[in-house]
């Protein structure tokens, strides 16, 4: 038996704790690293003399657009790798594998697709959303180079989860480590070195993803994989694409709602507010990300000893690492939102010179990040339920904090107080909301799911 076959054994037998932060920990780290891409990104250009703060709103304005993108990679990988990790906890190499090749031609066609889409609405999307005379020259000159890199950007993040999924965490990290250490590096050299501004920033961003997603392709066709991609499966099996988006549906409308929360929250502070607010929210956001793209890092990189246990049948294994997951993700959430509270002027100053904005961000920081003291709890519960194959649970969550609570509160209630604050408290409210409704659901329904054929 070789080495990659016992790593996968291992799912199965292993302490859970143990296997949990061997599992988890890399996959932590690597969305740690990978968190650098746009922090690194936006500290580099909130700190540009002069035009700083303009820039950096111009940045913020690409995000539901690059959002949408990553909702695609999501869409393959978080849908595709839990079911290849359950084939394999049955015993079902083939399926898995195409599973995976199948995933492989989804990210090729909605590359191609999406490049044309962002290229035709680019301009009146940002306009319609947002952008003003000052911020739009900064936001187009990002987005018309970060969308060559489309491709790179959906291979890269969206086949490394079937890395994690055979149990090949660290193989994982380093893809998204390679990544970034190459946008840090090539930041500096463009943005302070050339002078290139923005569009430096977009440059390191397409280059490092392309060499992630190549380490990524390079492994999966190695014989050190033991979920590798065969090309004679790439032919599009459409039982499988459905079974794929049944799953994948979930994690995508959690991602591409993402994006129309953005769109709305730019859209409001701009109608409300001015560009220091639509600016704000680029800030806010990006603390956001702290606290959450890391915790659900952790949780991905453990869903296959919850996909694993569950198709192997082992109900308490899988209860104990359901435990561990939405224990460690509450925690870690908590801490985050408490140091963002308590020190909100602080950690604004790590992305911007501009006085104005950190005043702003002072202010409505904590108001922003209040609800996420509890939203490890949703982040937990939400990782487990796919990982146990529970697509439309999932798949109303996703829809519950974002769809039916976020958006329209925060399209609501500026209309009813007049004010530009109460966009603020819209995010808080329904993080928490939805973070104790999903926890209770889960806590309940568990026991149902693990007694249900699989």
């Amino acid at each position: 038996m070789n080495n990659t076959t016992n790593k996968e054994d291992l799912l199965g037998i292993a302490p859970i704790p143990k296997l949990l932060l061997m599992m988890g920990i890399p996959s932590l780290l690597a969305q740690l690293v990978n968190l650098l891409y746009s922090m690194v990104d936006r500290i580099y250009i909130g700190h540009i003399p002069g035009s700083g703060a303009d820039a950096l709103t111009g940045m913020g304005l690409c995000t539901p657009l690059i959002t949408m993108v990553i909702a695609f990679s999501s869409f393959v990988g978080a849908g595709g790798a839990p079911l290849a990790a359950i084939a394999l906890g049955k015993g079902d190499r083939k399926r898995a594998e195409k599973i995976l090749a199948n995933g492989v031609t989804l990210l090729i066609c909605f590359s191609i697709i999406l490049s044309c889409i962002i290229y035709i609405i680019k301009t009146p999307f940002l306009y319609r959303f947002g952008a003003s005379e000052i911020t739009y020259p900064y936001a187009n000159e990002y987005l018309t180079v970060y969308m060559f890199g489309t491709l790179f950007v959906l291979i890269a993040t969206g086949l490394n989860t079937f890395i994690t999924a055979q149990g090949q965490a660290k193989i994982a990290m380093f893809s998204v480590i390679i990544g970034a250490v190459t946008n840090i590096i090539l930041d500096s050299v463009f943005i302070l070195g050339f002078n290139l501004g923005i569009k430096g920033a977009a440059i390191a961003t397409v280059i490092a993803q392309a060499l992630s997603a190549i380490w990524v392709v390079r492994f999966l066709l190695s014989d050190k994989a033991t979920l590798k991609i065969i090309p004679g499966n790439m032919f599009l099996d459409w039982k499988l694409v459905g079974t794929i988006a049944a799953l994948g549906v979930s994690p995508f409308i959690m991602q591409i709602t993402e994006s129309f929360i953005s769109i709305v929250f730019n859209a409001g502070m701009a109608k409300y507010g001015n560009d220091l607010y639509v600016g704000s929210i680029t800030v806010l956001q990006t603390v956001m990300m702290i606290a959450f793209i890391p915790n659900n890092g952790f949780a991905q990189g453990a869903q296959p000893v919850i996909s694993y246990n569950y198709g192997a049948k082992n109900n308490e294994r899988v209860k104990l690492a359901c435990k561990y997951i939405i224990g460690i993700a509450f925690g870690y959430s908590f801490i985050i939102s408490i140091i963002s509270i308590l020190l909100p002027g602080v950690v604004t100053s790590i992305f911007t010179s501009n006085k104005e904005m950190i005043e702003l961000c002072r202010r409505v920081m904590p108001i922003f990040m209040s609800g996420m003291l509890v939203f490890g709890l949703q982040t937990g519960c939400q990782q487990a339920f796919l990982s146990l194959g529970q697509a439309k649970t999932s798949l109303f969550f996703a829809l519950f904090r974002k769809v039916i609570l976020m958006i329209p509160l925060a399209i609501l209630l500026p209309m009813i107080t007049k004010s530009v604050i109460s966009i603020y408290y819209a995010e808080a409210i329904s993080d928490a909301v939805s973070a104790i409704t999903c926890g209770l659901v889960f806590m309940f329904s568990l026991k149902k799911i693990l007694i249900q054929k699989r």
